[in-house]
């Protein structure tokens, strides 16, 4: 009788074991009003969207968490610039070319790709400023505004690639000298097309 109560308790463990190494991450990303993002992290920000174009306001929902962004373009750069529920900074992303990443980081980062995939794409680069312990919010928005390269910001890929003859989107981050971090499967951004 003990053998058959812990049968479904282990079946339970081992679907969440799954689960957790899985890692893929489901993330619903819909734009709102300015209004309904949060009135701390506009205020926060308002200073650095004067002069900013195309300025656009999403709430993200994902497995684990709500969080609020913000996309614009200023100074010929491509902005992104995420908030937790409270309004509390998250990090801040910048789009960016091969080129503008370090050649001796990149090429750490091109040796992983070809160990790992045996095909791929590299569909978008960013250079992201997270919070740290070590600084400020603000600090992390002034490095990001002055596109600083600093040891604490990262390199964000987004990567269609082929595993053993499947082909997946990832979401790969690397650290400032190019070592790898943490690899995600990602979802389609149309996949709520076919859920909906």
């Amino acid at each position: 009788m003990m053998r058959c109560r812990s049968l479904p308790v282990l079946v339970l463990v081992l679907f969440q074991f799954s689960m957790v190494n899985s890692q893929v991450k489901v993330e619903r990303e819909h734009r709102i009003k300015k209004n309904q993002f949060p009135e701390t992290a506009h205020e926060f920000i308002q200073e650095k969207l004067k002069e900013a174009k195309k300025i656009r306001f999403y709430k993200e929902t994902d497995t684990t968490k709500i969080s609020y962004e913000t996309k614009f373009k200023k100074d010929k750069l491509y902005y992104s610039i995420e908030f937790d529920e409270s309004g509390k900074l998250e990090d801040i992303e910048i789009s960016i070319k091969e080129v503008d990443v370090p050649e001796v980081s990149w090429s750490k980062i091109t040796k992983f790709l070809n160990e790992k995939f045996t095909k791929f794409k590299i569909r978008k680069i960013q250079q992201q400023y997270p919070i740290t312990s070590d600084e400020t919010a603000e600090t992390t928005l002034n490095n990001a505004f002055q596109n600083l390269l600093i040891p604490s910001l990262n390199y964000e890929l987004m990567v269609r690639g082929k595993i053993q003859d499947v082909h997946s989107d990832f979401e790969i981050l690397f650290g400032a000298e190019g070592d790898f971090i943490k690899m995600k499967e990602s979802l389609p951004a149309n996949y709520d097309h076919v859920l909906y």
